[in-house]
């Protein structure tokens, strides 16, 4: 079982702790995360994407000429951040950070996994074809179209969670 530690150099050192089943939570249901990975020159990069928290590790998918493979190929460290409902409150809401390795997903098993959580999760605007070892998106007529997308998953080192009692809670895997 994951449990978080407040560290009490960053913020109320009486807070509590969230429990890890409503980070969990939290990562399931939202709907926007930010990815951060860095570029050979060590300059960051970061860019807003839909993706899924699957099986205790964060997914998504993008094209393979993009910025952030580039990024992954030559360092797979990834950060990854979202928030609540009222993500950018300071005396409300949560907002969570999850730093680890991202690696490519090719197991054709897996890949479908994750179509059907991005379709249950998105509806028919994410609704994917696995096609070897990519993501496909299917058009209105059942077909594909566009490019594939390689799909990544970030399986997390550290979570840290900033929470609605000005603490900050860390989760170690």
């Amino acid at each position: 079982m994951t449990t978080g530690q407040i560290d009490p150099r960053y913020g109320n050192a009486s807070a509590v702790p969230p429990p890890w089943h409503e980070i969990d939570q939290l990562l399931i249901d939202a709907q926007l995360y930010w990815v951060i990975t860095v570029r050979a020159d060590g300059r960051p990069h970061a860019v807003p994407l839909v993706g899924v928290w699957h099986d205790g590790a964060f997914a998504f998918c993008t094209g393979k000429e993009e910025q952030k493979v580039r990024n992954l190929e030559a360092n797979p460290q990834a950060a990854v951040t979202t928030g609540g409902t009222d993500a950018n409150g300071w005396a409300s809401g949560k907002d969570v950070v999850v730093e680890g390795t991202a690696t490519r997903v090719t197991d054709d098993a897996e890949l479908q996994a994750l179509a059907g959580a991005w379709l249950a999760k998105y509806g028919e605007d994410w609704n994917y074809q696995v096609r070897g070892t990519q993501f496909f998106e299917r058009g209105n007529t059942g077909g594909s179209s566009g490019t594939g997308a390689w799909v990544y998953r970030v399986t997390p080192a550290k979570v840290l969670a900033f929470g609605d009692s000005h603490g900050q809670t860390a989760y170690r895997f």
